[in-house]
């Protein structure tokens, strides 16, 4: 599959990519640019036809239903936020506050509390590993986030920020999301600050602006062609802050369950189509 994979993405882009380079050198630069775009746009497209995250969210469900760890217990019972059990539309509501912790969580911290107080399972080895790496299965956390968030797909994105916790998150959130730092002055928003940037072929939405904010929060998780595997929001921070060579960031830490609470908000209203497919 990987392979017809490239071969898509050669006869697609590069070539087209190739053409548009002449295009470039011969004074039409911002036509080589818009047609690019078109021509990445039509490849998402037809590869998301055949998400192979489906896969995974499959793997997901038979997980999220079977009884496992000392309890024998399955996570059926998991309170993510609309209620214990309650599934459907979780997703587009999270990062919360929760009363039974007093804290806020995401979607990953949220399912990492309920496998250890309902399964019985030790928190050091849940979250031992949970991204995986190139050529790896995909890791049971990863598979649980892609049927969690399966079950939010056009469901509206609605932080709730009524809770002093949740309003406090957002603004730590914010200011996360200015902090520049690290060997090259970097902060998020070196990349995700204005309009018209862009790392090779991927185009940078600037994130203070709602319809770009929207459609970035509502495409995550996503299946990385280029890496073979569904990446969660909690390792698109992580992969962000290696980027900006900052300290390596801790799964589910509140740093990054606050930056996601930002990003989230910033969101508002967006329609979440996620696991989504990306290059």
């Amino acid at each position: 599959m990987i392979r017809s994979v490239y071969r898509i993405w050669f006869a697609r882009v590069l070539r087209p990519l190739f053409v548009y380079g002449v295009g470039v050198i011969l004074g039409g630069a911002a036509q080589a640019q818009s047609n690019t775009q078109a021509e990445l746009e039509k490849y998402r497209q037809m590869l998301g036809d055949g998400n192979p995250a489906e896969l995974l969210v499959m793997r997901g469900e038979e997980l999220w239903k079977t009884a496992r760890g000392p309890r024998k217990a399955s996570l059926e019972g998991c309170d993510l936020g609309k209620g214990p059990g309650v599934v459907r539309g979780s997703y587009a509501e999270l990062p919360r506050w929760f009363a039974d912790t007093d804290a806020v969580m995401d979607a990953e911290a949220r399912i990492v509390h309920c496998i250890v107080t309902l399964q019985g399972l030790d928190r050091t080895e849940v979250v031992r590993r949970p991204f995986s790496g190139t050529g790896q299965k995909q890791t049971e956390l990863e598979a649980l986030v892609a049927f969690v968030v399966e079950e939010s797909r056009g469901v509206s994105i609605n932080l709730p920020q009524s809770h002093p916790k949740e309003r406090a998150a957002f603004q730590r959130g914010e200011k996360i999301f200015f902090f520049r730092g690290g060997p090259y002055d970097f902060s998020c928003a070196s990349c995700h600050g204005e309009d018209d940037k862009r790392i090779r072929l991927q185009d940078l939405p600037n994130l203070l602006k709602t319809e770009p904010a929207q459609r970035a929060f509502a495409t995550w998780p996503a299946y990385r062609v280029s890496q073979g595997a569904m990446r969660t929001m909690q390792w698109r921070i992580y992969d962000c802050f290696r980027q900006q060579r900052f300290p390596e960031l801790e799964y589910i830490s509140p740093a990054s369950i606050d930056l996601i609470t930002f990003l989230g908000v910033r969101a508002q209203g967006g329609k979440m189509d996620s696991p989504a497919i990306k290059r």
